[in-house]
């Protein structure tokens, strides 16, 4: 793995004292069987945190296509229309026909607010992003985090790529970042 900028909780926080896990395996021979609660995690009904679960909604998904060819802008702009056609609900934006902020070509956007919706529209997505590629990142809404480190770390190293991963301009993220530590001494600290 990687070397990262970020530190990251360990995975088994809140587990700690949990049972071993049997080592037995299912019918395939390949899979464990886990031991069944009889209760779903509540990831199914609500983003974990600090994924954000309000207005802004708890992933964004750029799609983007390469503005000066044809085949892929008509093909962009047709599922642009047919996700407004079959996900009414979701927050579609702009059809951008130029680059706009880190991203590096024409995009366009749509939110996601709730687990039932990203389970729906990623798997869809997979299939009908044809030629496309796509960024899948999370909103997150960690208050000791500055804005900025946070939105630097939800389009890298959170960061979900369906296709093939398009690099983003990150530079006005990171050097906006090292200005904010350097002008308060080197700590994160939060957005208000």
């Amino acid at each position: 793995m990687a070397d990262s900028d970020f530190n990251y909780p360990s995975p088994l926080s809140g587990y700690e004292n949990a049972p071993p896990l049997p080592e037995t395996r299912n019918d395939d021979g390949k899979s464990f069987v886990n031991p069944q609660t009889g209760i779903l995690s509540p990831s199914y009904e609500k983003f974990p945190p600090p994924l954000d679960n309000g207005r802004r909604g708890g992933f964004d998904v750029h799609i983007y296509y390469f503005q000066s060819n044809p085949e892929q802008t008509k093909y962009a702009q047709e599922l642009w229309q047919r996700i407004r056609h079959e996900f009414p609900e979701l927050r579609v934006y702009t059809f951008w026909d130029r680059p706009i902020g880190p991203h590096p070509v024409a995009m366009f956007e749509v939110n996601l607010f709730t687990p039932a919706q990203f389970g729906a529209f990623i798997p869809w997505l997979s299939i009908w992003r044809g030629p496309l590629s796509v960024l899948v990142h999370p909103n997150t809404t960690e208050e000791d985090v500055h804005e900025l480190e946070r939105e630097l770390k939800n389009h890298t190293e959170r960061a979900i790529w369906l296709g093939e991963r398009i690099p983003l301009d990150v530079g006005r993220f990171k050097s906006l970042v090292a200005a904010f530590k350097a002008q308060s001494g080197g700590s994160g600290g939060s957005s208000s």
